[in-house]
């Protein structure tokens, strides 16, 4: 991704599912103008979701998913459908491509009730309309469309785009919070972890936001805080810092100047903060050996004294008095059967969608599992969370 384009996670998720050789490729190919995905006449051509970042007119900037056949067969069709079932966690609107040559069977009844329970908004595609002996009309439901002559393409866009347009309100990270001019610091940590050359992403989105409503941003590393704080001839509005120097940081400020971070921030935005505080409340009450999953939303190179496999396991246990059993998940894996752990710790999910923050929650909650997130665990460990929530502010 090029530092100007739209962050995969910000991107409306257009889904494109169905049954083998119903055309969802070329129905991509044709939405997208472009070669996207491999067509064939052989069923089974698209073996794995393959996603795709664009822009599509009149939507804006999207990631569209062609998935591999919901009926797929044998044992590496089965992890195929898999594959496909979980793209749905992460998908905001659903396009059901079904064969207009014969009738809707049972893997689009399935598909219809997955939709149905994840409360996806979808629209069904009858392609191959150019190969019906009478015409058909469209309806609020279904589309009769046709990759192969282009019949019905640009309504089918349109009809994606209108759907788009009413998915969600807008979502501040902290924009809300401020008025202009008022003076934001922004503690970032330049350390071995930290990536060459720019800012982690909820750090550059935060930044945005502050610039964006007329605030002024001022960015440091915590060794330079103090001296940032003498400059600044007014206290500034808040401190926003990295939660892995939650400590340090807190130590150098006044009690009157409200103080948070980026993850506690990013819990807010995607949708899971007052759940993440209430799941804390379970962390002081495990028991030595208690199983907890430590999941990352990104993937990235493990670095020596790295957050979630380090430093946080470290610091829960000193908390705690207690010793865990930590696994660890990165990136779109994220098991769903969970009943094995006693709490969940996730990041603020930058890099998840937050229908797809959502379902983790979720699964997590219906199973009986607590969850929270890196920056409600890290003020908790530093004995400062009611702090960081500003007092009550945040929740």
């Amino acid at each position: 991704m090029s530092v100007n384009e739209t962050p995969t996670a910000e991107r409306t998720h257009i889904g494109f599912f169905g049954a083998r050789n119903a055309g969802k490729s070329s129905i991509v190919n044709a939405v997208t103008g472009q070669p996207f995905s491999i067509v064939s006449d052989v069923a089974g051509t698209t073996t794995d979701a393959v996603s795709k970042s664009m822009e599509l007119l009149p939507l804006g900037p999207v990631n569209i998913t062609d998935t591999a056949g919901f009926d797929d067969e044998g044992t590496l069709g089965a992890m195929r459908i898999e594959k496909t079932r979980l793209a749905l966690y992460r998908t905001d609107i659903a396009v059901l491509v079904t064969d207009a040559t014969r009738p809707m069977g049972a893997t689009e009844q399935t598909l219809i009730e997955l939709f149905t329970q994840q409360k996806i908004p979808y629209l069904v595609v009858r392609n191959k309309a150019d190969l019906l002996s009478e015409p058909q009309t469209d309806t609020d439901e279904v589309l009769w469309v046709s990759a192969k002559t282009g019949q019905g393409i640009h309504g089918l866009k349109e009809r994606i785009g209108a759907m788009g347009s009413h998915l969600q309100p807008t979502r501040h990270i902290v924009s809300d919070l401020l008025q202009p001019n008022d003076t934001v610091v922004l503690v970032t940590p330049i350390d071995a972890a930290a990536p060459k050359g720019r800012l982690i992403l909820p750090q550059q989105q935060t930044l945005r936001e502050v610039i964006d409503i007329g605030g002024i941003a001022v960015v440091t590393q915590p060794e330079q805080l103090p001296q940032v704080l003498t400059n600044l001839q007014k206290a500034p509005r808040m401190i926003i810092t990295d939660s892995q120097v939650f400590g340090p940081v807190e130590k150098m400020l006044p009690d009157d100047i409200p103080l948070t971070s980026f993850s506690i921030l990013m819990a807010r935005y995607k949708g899971f903060l007052e759940t993440a505080v209430q799941g804390i409340e379970a962390l002081r009450k495990l028991h030595d050996g208690a199983k907890l999953l430590i999941a990352e939303g990104c993937t990235h190179h493990r670095q020596c004294g790295d957050i979630g496999t380090v430093k946080l396991p470290k610091l829960l246990q000193t908390y705690t008095g207690r010793q865990f059993d930590f696994s660890f998940t990165a990136g779109g894996d994220f098991p769903e059967d969970l009943s094995q752990y006693a709490l969940v710790v996730h990041c603020g999910g930058c890099m998840r969608t937050e229908r797809e923050m959502s379902w983790r929650m979720r699964t997590a909650l219906s199973q009986g599992v607590p969850f929270t997130n890196y920056g409600i665990a890290l003020a908790a460990c530093n004995g400062i969370l009611e702090r960081a929530l500003m007092p009550g502010t945040l929740t």
